[in-house]
C-alpha cells in the first residue's frame, strides 16, 4: 500500500507514465494545476513557493521509494520533482499572464535539461533528495530569470 501511494505521488497521478517526455508532461501538469489555482482561487505567484515547500518532503519520500522499488537511481516516471521545480519557477513572475506562464515553462525546462552548476551536483545527493533537489535548484534559476524579465517588462 505504501509503495502504491509513493508511486502515485512520484508519477504525479500517472503523468510520469506519458510515453514521450514524461518530465515535460509533469511540468505541464504542474502549470495546469497552478493556472487553475491562480485563475479560479486567485492565488498570487508566491503561494506556489509555499505549496512547493510544503510538498517537498512528501515528494522526496515518494521519489526515494519509487527509485528504490524501481531499482533505478532516477526513474523517468518520477515527475514530482518537475512539478515542484515548475512551481518554484512561477514564484519569479511579477504578473501571471500567458507570456509569464510560457516563460516559466520554457525557463524551467531549460535549466532542468541544461543543469548548470550546482544543479547537476545536487543530483548526486542520495535517493529522493537528489531526485528532487536538482529540480528545485533549476526552479530557483528559472524564478530568478523570470523575475529579472519582469523587471524589464518582458512579459
Amino acid at each position: 500500500m505504501k509503495s502504491k501511494v509513493a508511486f502515485t505521488i512520484a508519477t504525479w497521478f500517472g503523468s510520469g507514465y506519458f510515453p514521450v517526455g514524461p518530465g515535460t508532461a509533469g511540468s505541464l501538469v504542474a502549470l495546469i494545476i497552478a493556472y487553475v489555482l491562480a485563475t479560479w482561487a486567485g492565488w498570487p505567484s508566491w503561494y506556489f513557493a509555499a505549496l512547493a515547500v510544503i510538498s517537498t518532503p512528501v515528494g522526496i519520500w515518494a521519489a526515494g521509494v519509487t527509485a528504490r522499488e524501481s531499482k533505478s537511481k532516477d526513474p523517468s516516471i518520477v515527475v514530482v520533482d518537475e512539478v515542484l521545480g515548475q512551481w518554484i519557477t512561477l514564484v519569479g513572475a511579477s504578473v501571471l499572464n500567458w507570456k509569464s506562464w510560457l516563460a516559466a515553462f520554457l525557463l524551467f525546462r531549460l535549466f532542468d535539461i541544461w543543469k548548470p552548476p550546482p544543479v547537476r551536483q545536487l543530483e548526486r545527493l542520495p535517493l529522493g533528495t537528489g531526485i528532487v533537489a536538482d529540480d528545485l535548484m533549476a526552479g530557483l534559476y528559472g524564478a530568478l530569470v523570470l523575475f529579472v524579465m519582469g523587471c524589464f517588462n518582458l512579459y
